[in-house]
């Protein structure tokens, strides 16, 4: 999954659904991650989403698909998909949005930081 911090506030045409302990998922990315677990033709994962040091700026987003449970995971659905997030990554995810968007110029998942308090080129690292 290609995941790009877009710290500035962005105006998405998809609309935030519901919080994982902080962390909202647009419809969009809602559908595409129901698309993309159905390639993978299993039904016991979810959308685990954390943060992880490392990247240029100190943090780096994660999200992939997880079938643990870990002490302290806030999960919540967003239209049927299941969004995992651990205790340590709610406080640095706390009001962000998580979309896709597939244009000419770019394709993959987007997070919208408020707590960023700016990232590197690459868009793939935060502070």
């Amino acid at each position: 999954m290609t995941v790009q911090d877009e710290t500035a506030t962005a105006t998405t045409e998809s609309s935030p659904t519901a919080a994982a302990d902080g962390v909202l998922l647009t419809d969009t990315a809602a559908s595409k991650v129901k698309a993309l677990l159905e390639q993978e033709g299993r039904d016991d994962l979810r959308l685990r989403v954390s943060v992880q040091p490392g990247g240029c700026s100190g943090l780096r987003y994660q999200l992939f698909f997880d079938e643990r449970d870990l002490d302290g995971d806030a999960v919540r659905d967003f239209g049927g998909v299941s969004v995992v997030v651990d205790r340590m990554s709610a406080p640095y995810l706390m009001g962000a949005t998580i979309d896709f968007v597939d244009t000419i110029e770019k394709q993959g998942f987007t997070i919208d930081n408020p707590n960023a308090g700016g990232s590197c080129a690459c868009g793939d690292s935060f502070h």
